[in-house]
């Protein structure tokens, strides 16, 4: 199965208009057991979180998971830092690329594979504020186009 492929449980959509992905990484999930729980209910937020290397470690900062309702004292911290599994070329590579000015680490989505939580990652640099209203102004252009056509379709 490729990456990005299964079972979509969160989504950031919001990254891919902020950002110019440059390159994604599929990266597994360090997650306690009453978080794995509350993921397959479909509980999981990527809105503001961000990835960061440290210790040469790759760490997922302020991804929210709500706590399992059926779990007592075991529950976890919806906010925790939660560690994300990557090979150590790619954590150099993103290592590397982070240093650079304008580069960071952003979760694309987050979604289950053969039973196991997994996270798309991206490589990606701030877009500037013209070049989303360059983007919205394509996807209206488009939106016409493909009403256009459609109207034309039905006559």
């Amino acid at each position: 199965m490729p990456k990005g492929e299964g079972k979509v449980v969160a989504q950031n959509k919001k990254a891919r208009h902020d950002y110019h992905v440059e390159e994604t990484f599929e990266a597994g999930i360090v997650l306690q057991g009453t978080e794995i729980k509350s993921i397959r209910a479909g509980r999981a937020n990527l809105k503001d979180s961000f990835a960061r290397v440290q210790n040469g470690e790759l760490f997922l900062h302020n991804m929210h998971i709500s706590t399992y309702e059926q779990g007592n004292r075991y529950n976890h911290d919806p906010l925790r830092t939660r560690k994300l599994l990557l090979h150590r070329k790619e954590i150099n590579k993103l290592l590397g690329a982070t240093k650079e000015q304008g580069y960071s680490i952003v979760p694309l989505k987050m979604y289950l594979k053969n039973g196991f939580a997994k996270l798309l990652i991206g490589l990606a640099k701030g877009k500037k504020h013209y070049d989303k209203r360059d983007d919205l102004k394509k996807k209206d252009a488009k939106r016409e186009i493909e009403r256009a056509f459609r109207d034309r379709q039905k006559v």
